[in-house]
């Protein structure tokens, strides 16, 4: 694999020890947020959780009895993403993308705001015809358009739909948040499991044998939990029952992910970026 001009390499993730023709996983920062409609800020996430001690001190897990220096996951670096070019942005991110699934590798990309999921997921979306998109979310992300824009955070579920040929392959989790159009859409279109987790577990079944791709922005969590977010949403999800999520999903075939909307300079305890980097730690674990 031909790592892009327009990756910079900056401080290392310490648990992420592979090297990037052994690695299974690839890991990349995408620090946009030109869409933020609230408080931006989610550009400085991937810098912010990689010179955070925590996640290079804690490699292991103890509630999955793994440790990340024993899974082959390679930390690719930044895309070197221009101030205010959502174009370039977004090309740039689907270009890196394209080049770790071409190789037969899992993206794991760590954002910036939930309009990188787009174009992170697009060669996944040509790779597999039957993909299914777990979306760990406040929000429903499913409006048309935001401020006029058809490409934004909150419209990002909506071009996804909009780009899979299996229209019911969205599956909306924790979701508390969204217009009565889109809720109305919701229902119609994707599979919505509002609120927590358990519903969602108990069908977890629907997804054995297929690929998956799993999206979490971490306004899903409390905002007791992450305060550090663009746009926080009370009643979410706490870490044990986001624990027991990712355990219903060991063993399925997961063969994309992200990480996004943690704003860690909102938080001026830093406990949102911790959380944060125990959150990475466990997704990675699972895959």
């Amino acid at each position: 694999m031909k790592k892009p001009d327009f990756i910079v390499k900056n401080a290392h993730y310490e648990g992420c020890t592979a090297g990037l023709e052994e690695a299974r996983i690839v890991l990349a920062g995408a620090g946009y947020d030109g869409t933020s409609s609230y408080r931006p800020g989610s550009r400085f996430a991937p810098t912010a959780l990689r010179s955070d001690t925590v996640l290079a001190q804690e490699n292991y897990s103890p509630y999955f009895d793994r440790d990340l220096t024993e899974i082959p996951v390679h930390d690719l670096g930044d895309v070197d993403i221009p101030f205010g070019e959502k174009k370039i942005a977004l090309q740039r991110i689907e270009t890196v993308s394209r080049s770790i699934v071409q190789e037969g590798k899992i993206p794991f990309f760590v954002g910036g705001e939930h309009l990188i999921t787009l174009p992170v997921i697009k060669p996944l979306l040509k790779k597999y015809e039957n993909l299914q998109v777990v979306q760990l979310d406040a929000h429903l992300d499913l409006m048309d358009e935001l401020f006029g824009e058809r490409l934004s955070h909150g419209t990002v579920m909506r071009r996804i739909y909009e780009l899979l040929p299996q229209k019911g392959n969205i599956f909306q989790v924790g979701i508390r948040s969204g217009s009565r159009e889109e809720y109305r859409f919701a229902r119609s279109h994707t599979r919505l499991y509002p609120f927590r987790v358990d519903e969602f577990i108990g069908q977890i079944s629907q997804l054995e044998g297929k690929p998956v791709y799993l999206t979490v922005d971490l306004d899903v969590f409390d905002p007791s939990l992450i305060p550090g977010t663009g746009t926080p949403e009370a009643g979410g999800l706490f870490f044990p029952e986001f624990i027991e999520f990712l355990r219903t999903l060991q063993g399925l075939n997961i063969v994309g992910a992200d990480m996004v909307e943690l704003a860690p300079y909102i938080d001026p305890t830093h406990v949102s970026t911790i959380t944060a980097s125990k959150i990475l730690r466990e997704m990675l674990l699972i895959i």
